[in-house]
């Protein structure tokens, strides 16, 4: 048998209801943020059920994102491009530098060159050493010729050709008859250099002049 306290409990138990209500503003909190993510990401999809205040709001931050994103990529590609540029840079001063430094040591090696030459170019001395030997300097002179041409080196040989004061130092002159000789380079005393086109020892040559009459 059931008491009054039992039945009235009961009765109240019966009673107690959950409103919903509550929960509907976070729902709609939710479902407009949803709807603002689609939107931001994709302009195509519908937006009729956004209130002009909403869509508004929403065209001004996607816009707002848009401006900001090409702000950021502007300024990377100019990064980028003065990266590229400032690396441009330093490479070509780093050959210039190594140019430069080339240069000097090619410079200070070619009187070492010219010894050679000389010894050389006493050939009835030359033909008296030793013939191994002969062997063995001729080989270490074509060692350091092959290493300096190979770094922009060139012989200047002007015989045959127009004595020419920018690039040539006379020693002598000789006189010839011949008008078509004159101021021709007979021979050559010392050799000349180029070091990567440029001048950079000029060749001691003896010049043909015309007999004055």
């Amino acid at each position: 048998m059931k008491t009054d306290m039992t039945r009235k409990h009961e009765e109240n138990k019966d009673d107690v209801t959950i409103d919903s209500s509550e929960f509907e503003p976070k729902k709609k909190i939710k479902a407009e943020a949803e709807e603002a993510s689609d939107v931001i990401a994709d302009g195509t999809e519908e937006t009729r059920d956004l209130s002009p205040e909403a869509f508004k709001r929403l065209r001004e931050r996607l816009d707002v994102a848009l401006k900001e994103k090409q702000e950021y990529l502007d300024g990377w590609q100019r990064m980028k491009a003065d990266f590229a540029n400032a690396k441009k840079r330093w490479e070509e001063s780093i050959s210039e530098y190594r140019k430069i430094a080339n240069e000097g040591l090619i410079e200070e090696l070619l009187p070492v060159l010219q010894s050679f030459q000389m010894a050389f170019s006493n050939k009835e001395a030359w033909e008296k050493a030793d013939k191994n030997w002969r062997a063995g300097v001729e080989y270490i002179y074509g060692q350091l010729k092959g290493t300096l041409e190979q770094n922009g080196l060139a012989e200047v040989d002007p015989t045959g050709k127009k004595f020419d004061p920018n690039l040539h130092e006379a020693v002598r002159y000789e006189p010839v008859e011949d008008a078509s000789k004159d101021h021709v380079v007979l021979s050559v005393v010392e050799k000349g250099y180029t070091l990567g086109g440029k001048l950079v020892k000029p060749a001691k040559v003896v010049v043909a002049e015309i007999k004055s009459k």
